[in-house]
């Protein structure tokens, strides 16, 4: 596989399901994604991209970041995403960005908390109020992290919705801080919201399967102190937040995301092993406990996931073998204080 097969590859993993296809025909009016700069953000609106065009019908997909690099910026442009360059913390850069029916919620803040935990709190609790305020009128789906959850015995199942948020660390807790005024405004203004609680999607170039296939295949230790583990693939989480579009309720529906699997760290990493002909190395004994989230709602209301663990696991090991770009965005999966 050279170059142009990765290309061809993203391109495949890219194009989007019928089921969105036909959710995209449903959903009335144009799409704003608020933070698109992040790990998701340009993925998810070149999907919905292709998706309108699949469907072969007339809607914008507007994408607003502060854009510090303009490369970005010119390939959405050319893709025919409209963009807006705005400091979203900037009151008065915000009240400019025009009302759009529908509109999904990337902008946080996360790593570098320790050490900044006031503008993490302003990222996470603040702007989503005056997000809420000024968008009281449309349908958001705004990202959430399985990380307000409990750490729970590996033999639960995972949380599911019904259990009350236990947060651990300022990041978690400022991530509930963001669910709980989205919840407010929601209330307040009648404002149809979704609160999309993810962990963790997972990519050919960053997640928790790149973190254990690097240490697979540099002979690192994997520590399996954290040794269960959710992951759905971004293809799949993308698809999931533009089709939440159309569940969207007042009160707020809070919505767990993730794949249907409780994994193991170590079969994952032994996976890896088979590919890269090698032997992982492990550290630590497991804690028994871990961040895992029950996303049964998820899969009544979309099915389950198209791209499976096994797929992904091949996926990310041909990226790696061929050298395909990585991003440095590691998830820090095993941190079990909360220390970002």
């Amino acid at each position: 596989m050279d170059h142009n097969n990765l290309a061809e590859l993203e391109q495949q993993l890219l194009a989007p399901s019928l089921d969105l296809i036909e959710d995209i025909k449903k959903i009335q009016g144009d799409i704003l994604f608020l933070g698109i700069g992040g790990k998701m953000g340009p993925s998810m609106a070149k999907l919905a991209m292709r998706a309108i065009q699949a469907a072969g019908i007339d809607k914008k997909v507007i994408g607003v970041s502060r854009f510090s690099t303009k490369e970005l910026q010119q390939e959405l442009e050319d893709l025919g995403i409209n963009t807006i360059a705005c400091d979203l913390l900037n009151e008065e850069e915000l009240k400019k960005i025009p009302q759009v029916p529908n509109v999904i919620y990337l902008a946080g803040h996360k790593f570098g908390t320790t050490g900044n935990e006031d503008f993490t709190w302003a990222m996470n609790t603040y702007l989503p109020g005056m997000v809420a305020s000024h968008f009281q009128d449309s349908n958001i789906v705004a990202f959430s992290s399985g990380n307000v959850l409990p750490f729970v015995p590996i033999s639960n199942g995972g949380v599911s919705e019904e259990r009350t948020p236990e947060p651990v660390g300022e990041y978690a807790q400022s991530c509930l801080g963001r669910e709980r005024i989205f919840e407010y405004f929601s209330k307040k203004n009648g404002t149809p919201t979704l609160i999309y609680r993810l962990n963790y999607a997972v990519d050919f170039r960053y997640g928790v399967l790149v973190e254990i296939a690097k240490s697979v295949k540099g002979q690192l230790p994997i520590d399996l102190t954290t040794e269960n583990v959710n992951v759905i693939w971004q293809g799949d989480a993308n698809e999931i937040a533009l089709r939440s579009l159309l569940h969207c309720q007042s009160p707020a529906k809070i919505l767990n995301v993730t794949g249907p699997e409780i994994l193991s760290t170590r079969w994952i990493a032994e996976r890896f092993a088979e590919h890269f002909n090698t032997r992982p190395i492990f550290v630590n004994e497991p804690a028994g406990t871990a961040l895992l989230n029950n996303a049964s709602e998820c899969h009544r209301l979309f099915g389950y996931p198209k791209t499976t663990i096994r797929e992904a696991i091949d996926i990310t090991a041909k990226w790696l073998t061929q050298g395909g770009e990585l991003w440095n965005k590691d998830t820090h999966f095993q941190e079990r204080k909360g220390k970002f």
